[in-house]
């Protein structure tokens, strides 16, 4: 079934961001995964949130997003996400 990790990016060294969104494909292609959004204009309509950067990454399983999510492959990368910004992620699993 369909899996999506949603995320809301709030970047705070734009500098070094760079290098996680150089660093970051390349994993996410390791576990079957691709982007649908990566930090496109984001438009509220309704409700009260106000996010910041949007992701949103397709794998084919809950199963092969968490194994992206936890690989060694992407803890470098993440390692930057996690100093070059504040995130917010969700796995949800889609209609099949």
């Amino acid at each position: 079934m369909p899996t999506y990790i949603i995320a809301d990016v709030h970047v705070t060294n734009p500098a070094e961001y760079e290098d996680y969104k150089r660093q970051t494909p390349a994993s996410i292609a390791m576990y079957g995964g691709r982007f649908l959004v990566r930090g496109g204009h984001a438009e509220n309509l309704e409700g009260d949130w106000q996010p910041n950067r949007v992701v949103v990454l397709e794998f084919p399983s809950v199963e092969q997003a968490k194994k992206w999510w936890g690989c060694a492959e992407y803890s470098p990368a993440k390692t930057i996400r996690h100093r070059s910004a504040t995130s917010r992620l969700i796995v949800v699993e889609g209609v099949g």
